[in-house]
């Protein structure tokens, strides 16, 4: 039986996966990827290190299935949009790349909203915040303008791991819009967009379709991954779209909730978005679109909380099941403590660089439990902030599949349904590596349509809401964004201070 191998660029990691056509898992790997912060709000990877990642986690998925790389019928790779690597002629990168969740260009964001604001949104159908590439470019073009000039290829990051496994130059429609250069409804990228950064036109990449096959497994990259050559590479799509995929959002009525480095709601749509408050992208199959919210921190949080506040003494932090057990103890509202996950900002609803996280309502009575809880309970609260820009928009998710590491806790799975009174169905596998590897499939008509993969793909649980708890999230929600809407501006003269005095002399970090 032929296998399809897929491959997710995470923010921290690199996973492969090997489906087979009945689409059961074969075996997966991953492999790390660092992440510098070179200075407060900066986020950069080297590609290289994506590259090396690569081919250690295909290797891995190759050994572990004992797998001849020749039953491979088709590749595809995702990673997250707003990644870009910038590159000379040969493709060799000319600087780490800025990620998605960098928040240096925040000066340029709000010059851009004064000055193009107007213009940006209605031709790349998206409302300009520092996650994406457009400000960040901006921000290069001021501060290492050498950059820009030197430019002669733009690389989305899963087109760049592409290029070294085939040497094609191209892109797709989903990481196209990602970029905030391309004009979907001309289907080209923008004049207009590309001006205000200082690239060269000539820089992008050609644009084919999410399911073209791009190039094939060059003999040099055979050598360093184990593949086979000449197997068919697909373009392929980003992280979310090959979540959502694999996770089988192929209804209205279903959304797609991840709980991964940051958390997103995403529903299946006909078009762009309509409130500026949703990003959208295209999905598949063309003509759909997809519309997302997603706020900056969730595992990301989990970690911090779990090394900030459960560190032992000599030893390893509280693993995170053991903090789970402590929040099972606790009741729902964990007796009036609210968290607010700001640690890097956020995006929807507020998309304010600024935002800082809290914890409100403490006393005596609160002990490490009600932490973790609170916890939980605030990341369900932030993505029922994003929902609320789906109600506005008409949108109705009854059911809910949920994917990313947070999936696994059945605690903070029933917090989710009952805050967002919503059915939680937990499929068997729903990764972003895993949902690439039925792209794969569907590049080479393996499956065909793409709603005709609902029959491969498994739920493996279900949560319903409680009522009641229901009823206590209705009003404990209602708090939550009481406070955050006191907290927001004394939120920003903190940062406003903090910047002023990190740009004293003499001062440092």
């Amino acid at each position: 039986m032929g296998l399809f191998l897929g491959l997710d660029l995470g923010a921290g990691s690199l996973k492969a996966s090997l489906v087979g056509r009945d689409g059961a898992l074969v075996a997966s790997g991953s492999a790390p990827v660092p992440t510098a912060s070179p200075f407060v709000g900066a986020s950069e990877q080297d590609p290289q290190d994506w590259w090396r990642a690569l081919c250690d986690a295909v290797r891995q998925v190759l050994d572990a299935g004992g797998v001849d790389a020749r039953r491979i019928e088709a590749i595809a790779i995702s990673a997250g949009a707003h990644s870009s690597v910038l590159a000379d002629e040969t493709g060799r990168p000319l600087r780490p790349a800025i990620m998605w969740n960098d928040q240096r260009s925040r000066a340029q964001v709000n010059r851009l909203r004064a000055e193009a604001g107007d213009r940006i949104g209605p031709i790349s159908t998206n409302t300009i915040t520092p996650t994406w590439t457009l400000p960040h470019l901006v921000w290069l073009n001021e501060n290492e303008p050498q950059t820009i000039s030197a430019t002669q290829r733009l690389y989305p990051a899963k087109d760049w791991l592409r290029f070294r496994l085939t040497g094609d130059y191209a892109t797709e429609p989903i990481d196209a819009v990602g970029l905030m250069l391309y004009d979907p409804a001309r289907r080209g990228w923008s004049e207009e967009l590309v001006g205000l950064t200082g690239l060269s036109m000539n820089a992008l990449p050609p644009v084919i379709g999410s399911l073209d096959v791009a190039g094939r497994v060059t003999p040099e990259a055979a050598v360093h991954t184990g593949l086979a050559v000449g197997t068919p590479v697909i373009a392929g799509v980003s992280d979310t779209a090959a979540e959502a995929l694999g996770a089988g959002m192929f209804r209205a009525d279903t959304g797609v909730v991840k709980l991964a480095t940051a958390a997103t709601l995403s529903c299946i749509a006909s078009g762009p978005e309509p409130t500026r408050k949703l990003v959208s992208y295209p999905y598949l199959p063309e003509p759909n679109w997809f519309w997302i919210a997603g706020t900056n921190s969730c595992a990301s949080a989990h970690a911090w909380l779990r090394r900030t506040l459960f560190s032992q003494a000599g030893g390893e932090p509280l693993g995170y099941g053991e903090m789970d057990k402590l929040a099972s103890a606790v009741a729902p509202g964990s007796n009036g403590l609210y968290f607010h996950p700001y640690l890097n900002g956020e995006r929807a609803p507020y998309y304010d660089p600024d935002l800082r996280a809290d914890f409100v309502g403490m006393t005596f009575h609160h002990g490490p439990g009600h932490f973790v809880r609170a916890f939980y309970e605030g990341i369900a609260y932030s993505l029922a902030d994003c929902r609320r820009q789906f109600d506005e928009a008409g949108v109705n998710m009854p059911v809910l599949r949920l994917t990313g590491g947070g999936s696994r806790s059945a605690l903070w799975r029933q917090i989710l349904a009952d805050v967002l009174n919503a059915r939680i169905e937990l499929p068997e596998v729903a990764d972003a590596s895993f949902g690439c590897a039925l792209v794969a499939g569907l590049g080479v008509g393996a499956f065909s349509p793409v709603a005709g993969l609902g029959d491969l793909l498994k739920v493996s649980s279900v949560t319903e809401p409680n009522p009641q708890a229901v009823e206590r999230y209705r009003h404990g929600f209602a708090v939550y964004r009481e406070i955050q809407a006191a907290l927001a501006p004394i939120n920003r003269r903190i940062s406003a201070a903090e910047r002023d005095f990190a740009a004293m002399p003499g001062t440092s970090a």
